[in-house]
């Protein structure tokens, strides 16, 4: 029988069923794409949205922002924007005669790096710290980031005019890493039709305050993971560093990533305890832009959606029951 949840698991849940709801208002015919990114949030992670420009993504953000109570702030990533727009800088006073630090756009609950790999290799590398620990430190000072603190960035597909690539560093810092494609037409037309009267992101709400999304976190990080599991998950990722295509595998930061976002799609699924299956649901999205092919892959045709595929087919998948272990 299943284990019983408790009255916060129970209001988390609510809460994110609400928090979906709400942004369906904008985000017309991308159901799945709105899920992982609320399960990206509630695992603690930061979200890479690689895409064509005008699907939305900018869009998202901002409903994700608003229906969640966060201060949001975006920048737009060119070649000449400076690290120091990023993080912040320290001007000089005459009146006290003290350096004064003014705030650079990171330091909101949920900032969004538009067009990421548009800009300077410098500039990227600004994000590296805070992306990590939370924090900041510029010129002996350090700033802590708000509580919670959550980096959406896009970019646009590797090859278009004016773009590079993000190095292994920085993608490994991103939970997942999504893409909102094209709406199917009969999504196309809704969206079109929303737009009469007014822009639809004016009519998203906050369904639930900065203190619930703290609560709600907290419930996922206490969502049971059975030793099993925990098997299962090492096992794929030890996979991937020994297969014949890959040149760079999955990180132990990205193993840790994957049992977060399985912990989420635990509670999102109403269970408080984690199955197989939950670290199936988003596993191309969460370990795909951690693997480096080799020579090998490209002169074989395969990429990494389909390896990952052959991978999990042969691990063997553990037998958990409802309630803990068989």
């Amino acid at each position: 029988m299943q284990v019983s949840l408790t009255a916060e698991q129970i209001e988390a849940i609510n809460n994110i069923k609400a928090i979906i709801n709400e942004i369906k208002k904008v985000i017309i015919g991308k159901d799945e794409v709105i899920i992982k990114s609320l399960v990206a949030i509630l695992a603690k992670g930061h979200i890479l949205f690689e895409d064509i420009p005008g699907v939305g993504k900018t869009t998202l953000a901002l409903a994700l922002s608003k229906s969640l109570s966060l201060d949001y702030k975006r920048l737009q990533f060119t070649p000449d924007v400076l690290p120091s727009d990023v993080t912040g800088y320290s001007i000089y006073n005459k009146e006290n005669s003290t350096f004064v630090f003014k705030e650079g756009a990171a330091l909101t609950n949920l900032f969004l790096a538009d067009e990421i790999n548009r800009t300077s290799s410098k500039t990227q590398s600004a994000l590296l710290q805070i992306m990590e620990e939370g924090k900041i430190t510029i010129e002996g000072i350090t700033k802590n980031a708000p509580d919670p603190y959550i980096v959406i960035a896009t970019q646009n597909p590797i090859g278009s005019i004016g773009t590079q690539m993000l190095p292994e560093s920085q993608l490994d810092r991103f939970i997942i890493k999504l893409s909102m494609g094209y709406p199917d037409l009969e999504s196309e037309i809704g969206m079109l039709k929303s737009k009469e009267g007014g822009n639809p992101i004016d009519t998203v709400n906050a369904v639930v305050s900065v203190e619930q999304l703290r609560k709600a976190r907290k419930v996922v990080d206490e969502i049971f993971v059975s030793d099993k599991v925990y098997e299962y998950v090492a096992k794929i990722v030890k996979a991937t560093r020994e297969h014949n295509f890959i040149k760079l595998g999955v990180s132990p930061r990205g193993a840790i990533a994957l049992i977060n976002i399985t912990k989420a799609t635990a509670l999102l699924k109403g269970r408080n305890y984690a199955q197989p299956d939950d670290v199936l649901y988003a596993i191309n999205d969460v370990i795909g832009h951690r693997i480096i092919l080799n020579s090998k892959a490209k002169v074989n045709g395969a990429d990494i959606n389909s390896i990952i595929t052959e991978i999990v087919n042969s691990v063997e998948v553990p037998k958990v029951a409802k309630a803990g272990i068989l």
